[in-house]
């Protein structure tokens, strides 16, 4: 079964901006978000992806994603239920040995919230934080993105 494992922290500045090396635009529609299953509907520019994830155990969880066509993902969208949606920018910083941050601001109603999130091959990893990494928030579903999109 496919596996992530990704640590969550808050950011406490900008100095994130320069050097990043990709950036993208992404809102992500919710047709599930409970504690135990989310199922989402992804943008990235002009690709999409339906994502399936299941229940947070600290860094893991089950997830699933497949790139599905842009037309399609506009043809779910209008058609079925969503739970909420999330606007972001995410920019993408080298993290060194081969990992990314991932940093997300949120536009909309969590405009000013700023996450960053960093992929590991295994939890055992130690993670190096850079200057503009603040408090782990890894386990606190206040930051979840799901629950994030059901507050709009």
């Amino acid at each position: 079964m496919p596996k992530e494992i990704e640590k969550k922290y808050l950011v406490n500045d900008n100095s994130f901006e320069s050097l990043a090396c990709e950036k993208h635009h992404i809102t992500q529609s919710y047709l599930v978000a409970e504690d135990d299953i989310v199922v989402r509907i992804r943008m990235i520019d002009d690709k999409a992806f339906l994502t399936i994830k299941g229940k947070n155990n600290g860094p893991v969880r089950y997830e699933w994603e497949r790139k599905i066509s842009k037309s399609d993902a506009v043809e779910m969208l209008k058609s079925l239920p969503i739970v909420g949606t999330i606007e972001k920018t995410r920019y993408k910083v080298d993290a060194g040995r081969g990992l990314s941050w991932e940093i997300d601001r949120f536009h909309d109603r969590n405009e000013g919230l700023i996450l960053a999130e960093i992929e590991l091959p295994d939890e055992s990893i130690d993670v190096i934080l850079p200057n503009f990494i603040g408090k782990e928030v890894t386990s606190d579903p206040r930051y979840y993105n799901s629950n994030l999109a059901k507050l709009q």
